[in-house]
Parts: structure tokens; C-alpha cells; sequence
């Protein structure tokens, strides 16, 4: 190993944890106080970077005064409100960690669980998923929203996610690599971990209530999340209004036959103009449906043709300081078997669940 080498080695992370926020000022407090003892007990270097996804509260400035009593605290502001999943990705892009911990910051997502999901990861899994242990206590119609969304999901994509897991994983190195290089703008980072297709794990976690403040996920955001990730990992919808379409056209085909039989044998007309009403409503309405997904897709490849770039930093604080370097803990994960971890090659594509 040369110098340089070692040198980068002595003052890299081995542990990246990557918190996306928007407006979380009331939690931070309480989530330092959980997350710094869990990564101090890890006995490795850490960093923690805060994403301020364009916060209308005063979650900025509290994080740079945090910097001064947490250890490795580093805080990106984006330039406005991009969303969960591209503040997700400003935050990978910044990391330098051999893996990273990607979690919630309002503590629905236990810090004290960062060392069992760092385990599988010390034995070659490139991907370890937090899956909910416990009953999901959110509304009735959220709750069926989210079950028809990954049962649309499942039958029209192209990848598999396990719906019972979240946004709490570990990511190794080569895996955030693959993430950063796929440039898709409308993204969907479940769905891309799994079409990324390296070895993934599961473990079970308590999910928890969230501490303070208020989700920042209406429907209405849910439902374009929903929308775009259907329609970026499958052209099944596509086909399906062909299928439709072509339904569509056979019945009405049928019915004209009809018509003109029986006005040929009766040598009457049909009435029905009520009927006639209603087939070319049907027809419109079918039309329409089946032009709003194919604008869909269109609205995909135009936010593609455009070539924008994803997001824009105001402002990058702490990143030209060495990670926090706590002292080895009896509970925390030796160094060697990190080491070793670093060495295994977790790039198989089977799949434990």
C-alpha cells in the first residue's frame, strides 16, 4: 500500500448514515441523541450526513449548530424541495463510507438497529434490507392505498420489492457506485436497488412511531411516487390499454354486425339511442385513459430528453473534515471483520429472504 493510500485509508469513513429531511427541526435533538451512541458503539469511523431538503423551518441552522457537539455531522442544503428520493441521491453522491446507512430522520427507523443491519453486511451482502416486524399503524386508506400500490407494483414491473421493507438499509460501496451511475431523473430508489441486482438480505426491525413533527407525504404525493414508479420499471400498462383497446374495438364490431342483421332480416331499425350514448362515452372515456399513460411516458422521456441535472447544492458544510473516530467498543464490529467484508464478493444475484 503507498503512502497516499494509506493515508486516504486513516481518514475515510467505514461508515456513511445518510438522513434526508424537510422540515424536521422539533426531532433533531432527540435523533443525536439516539444515533450518535449507536455509532459510537460500532467502534469504526463514521460520518452522518443530513440532507436539508429545502426546509421552510429553521432544520438548516439547527444542523450547522449541531456540528459543534455531534461528531462527523455534515449537512447538505439543496437549492429547493426536490423531494425524498433526489435528496436521497444528493446524499449517496456525498458519501465516502465502504457502506452506507440510509434511514428516516424522524425516528421511525430505531439508530439502535444500525449494528444488526451492518451484520449481514460484514458476511458479503451487498444490499440489507430493514423489514417491519410489527403491524403498520397508519390510516385504513393509506394502509389499502400502499397494498393496492405494491400489488399493481408486482404484476406490471420488472422487479420485485418486498413490501413489507422500507427506505432503512445498508448499501455497500460498489452498490452505491452502481445507484449514482444510473441517470434516470424520474427515480424510484427501491425499485433501482433491486433492478441493480446484487445480493440482498433482509432483517426484522421494530418500526416506530414517528417522534415529532408531521409527515411531509400527503396522497397526493404518494400517489405520483406510485405512478412513477409503476411506470419506470415496466411498459405492461402500454400493452394493457393495446389489450383494451383491441377488446373495445371486437365488441363494437360485433354489436355493428348485429345491427345490421337484424336490420337486414326485421327490415327495421334499432332503437336505442340511449345505448349509443353510452357505448361512445365508454369509447371516450377508454381513450382518454389510455392517453393519459401514454402521456405518461412521454412525460418520462421529455424530463429525460432534457438532460437537467438532478438537483443543485446551496450549500455543503463539514465535508472537508476527517470522520469521527470513536474508540472500539466491546459491542462494536471488529475491524478485521470488516476488513474481511471489504474483501468478499458480494456481486451474486441470489437473494435471501
Amino acid at each position: 500500500m503507498s503512502v497516499d493510500e494509506a493515508s486516504r485509508s486513516a481518514t475515510a469513513p467505514v461508515v456513511s448514515v445518510v438522513l434526508p429531511m424537510r422540515n424536521e427541526s422539533r426531532g433533531l435533538q432527540r435523533l443525536f441523541e439516539r444515533l450518535t451512541p449507536a455509532l459510537t458503539a460500532l467502534g469504526l469511523p463514521y460520518e452522518i450526513i443530513t440532507v436539508d431538503d429545502g426546509s421552510t423551518d429553521d432544520t438548516l441552522d439547527k444542523l450547522k449548530a449541531y456540528r459543534a457537539t455531534v461528531p462527523g455531522l455534515k449537512v447538505v442544503s439543496l437549492s429547493r424541495n426536490f423531494g425524498k428520493e433526489i435528496a436521497v441521491t444528493a446524499g449517496l453522491g456525498r458519501t465516502s463510507g465502504r457502506v452506507v446507512v440510509l434511514m428516516d430522520s424522524d425516528l421511525q427507523h430505531p439508530p439502535e438497529s444500525i449494528p444488526a443491519l451492518l451484520e449481514p453486511w460484514t458476511k458479503g451482502y451487498a444490499v440489507v434490507f430493514a423489514r417491519r416486524m410489527n403491524f403498520d399503524r397508519g390510516s385504513l386508506a393509506r394502509r389499502a392505498f400502499s397494498h393496492g400500490f405494491y400489488k399493481l407494483f408486482d404484476m406490471m414491473s420488472e422487479v420485485k420489492i418486498d413490501r413489507e421493507t422500507g427506505d432503512f438499509l445498508a448499501i455497500d460501496r460498489k452498490v452505491v457506485d452502481a445507484f449514482l451511475a444510473m441517470p434516470e431523473r424520474n427515480r424510484f430508489n427501491r425499485g433501482l436497488l433491486s433492478w441493480a441486482g446484487f445480493r440482498t438480505t433482509t432483517i426484522s426491525v421494530h418500526i416506530e412511531e414517528r417522534h415529532a413533527g408531521t409527515s411531509q407525504w400527503g396522497f397526493l404525493k404518494l400517489l405520483r411516487l406510485a405512478t412513477n414508479a409503476i411506470t419506470s420499471f415496466g411498459t405492461l400498462p402500454l400493452r394493457i390499454w393495446t389489450y383494451i383497446g383491441g377488446v373495445v374495438s371486437a365488441v363494437a364490431l360485433l354489436y355493428g354486425a348485429y345491427v345490421i342483421l337484424r336490420t337486414l332480416i326485421f327490415g327495421a331499425d334499432v332503437p336505442g339511442y340511449p345505448s349509443i350514448i353510452v357505448a361512445v362515452l365508454l369509447s371516450a372515456g377508454v381513450q382518454l385513459i389510455g392517453l393519459g399513460i401514454i402521456g405518461e411516458y412521454l412525460g418520462h422521456v421529455f424530463s429525460e430528453v432534457k438532460r437537467r441535472p438532478l438537483y443543485f447544492v446551496q450549500e455543503a458544510v463539514g465535508f472537508d473534515e476527517p470522520p469521527a473516530h470513536p474508540r472500539a467498543a466491546e459491542t462494536g464490529i471488529e475491524q478485521a471483520t470488516v476488513e474481511q467484508a471489504g474483501g468478499l464478493d458480494a456481486q451474486a444475484t441470489d437473494h435471501a429472504g
